[in-house]
């Protein structure tokens, strides 16, 4: 069975993609004390749980887009012929489900707490002989899982924009929000030293609608990329420029009379079929002609791989199929 030539990116996005590499390993490792400090000023709120769960499920993307690349690397082979660059969408597919899953259980716990009218407290600790309020501590530790999350979040959309990821994305958008959910625990926490006894409770069920919009939405992405959804931006649903542009390209020819083009997204990149309709007297060999459109076609974006020219009498439908 003939297989895919192996995909290189070129060596811009080469270099991007490394630079996306190491952000996603400092995210990995700012979460790792991330989720030891929030374990240790815990205490009993429950806007604090719900935010260190929140911050454990932050593990999911980036360890989702570092696996990915491993299997970007792997060369097509007979048992897989068109190589493995949709790994990171079933992957990510799986997280997305276990994290809007996740949402609705911290939903339905906050909501519980809510209704049965819990009365949490939050005690003092000692540190250098003196008395403090735990919620001092609690809310330095949402502080500090914040910024970095913001902070790291910026950095990579630019970067998830220029290489396609989907995936990297899905984690900056979720990096971003981050800071959302610190305020919100923090004002759960302070209404608790109010007397506010609704407070915390309230602030976690906004804290599970937060988890619960990150996995709808990336449930959704990676379900409409692994059902050949039509090429689109990596930020929404608006058509992928691409598209327009390699259609243009091949229309450009001199023996085209009429082109269009049918692409899905295959993880980073595009694959599909390009229909050209050669015009009536066509000067030369339909062969070379062909070749001389795979060639612009493979040269119209780096995205491009792996596009069937297909010369058809017409772009009606039953010429087509």
């Amino acid at each position: 069975m003939r297989v895919r030539e192996p995909y290189k990116l070129p060596p811009e996005q080469r270099e991007k993609q490394k630079r996306a590499e190491k952000l996603e390993w400092a995210t990995l490792g700012f979460l790792v004390t991330i989720v030891v400090i929030m374990y240790l000023t815990m205490g009993g709120s429950q806007a604090m749980k719900t935010a260190w769960i929140e911050d454990m499920l932050g593990f999911i993307p980036p360890l989702v887009f570092l696996a990915s690349l491993r299997f970007h690397k792997k060369a097509p082979n007979e048992h897989f012929p068109y190589g493995y660059r949709r790994a990171n969408l079933l992957a990510f597919l799986c997280a997305a489900t276990a994290l809007f899953a996740m949402g609705l259980y911290l939903f339905y716990d906050a909501a519980t707490s809510l209704l049965s009218q819990e009365h949490p407290t939050i005690g003092t600790v000692t540190i250098l002989s003196q008395q403090i309020w735990l919620g001092w501590l609690m809310i330095a530790a949402l502080v500090y899982s914040a910024v970095p999350s913001l902070v790291l979040g910026r950095k990579k959309i630019p970067l998830a924009r220029e290489l396609h990821e989907k995936v990297l994305y899905a984690d900056a958008d979720m990096n971003k929000a981050d800071w959302q959910t610190a305020v919100a625990a923090i004002i759960g926490i302070l209404g608790i030293g109010l007397g506010w006894w609704w407070a915390d409770a309230a602030a976690a069920g906004l804290i599970s609608l937060s988890i619960i919009y990150d996995g709808f939405t990336n449930l959704k992405r990676s379900l409409a990329a692994l059902m050949d959804q039509r090429p689109t931006e990596v930020d929404g649903d608006d058509e992928a420029p691409i598209v327009a542009k390699l259609r243009d390209q091949l229309q450009s020819l001199d023996w085209v009379a009429e082109a269009d083009v049918r692409l899905r997204e295959v993880g980073d990149v595009y694959s599909g079929e390009a229909y050209v309709v050669p015009h009536p007297h066509l000067n030369g060999d339909l062969v070379d002609k062909v070749r001389e459109a795979s060639r612009v076609a493979d040269n119209c974006d780096w995205q491009i791989y792996d596009v069937v020219i297909m010369p058809v009498r017409s772009l009606r439908q039953e010429d087509i199929d």
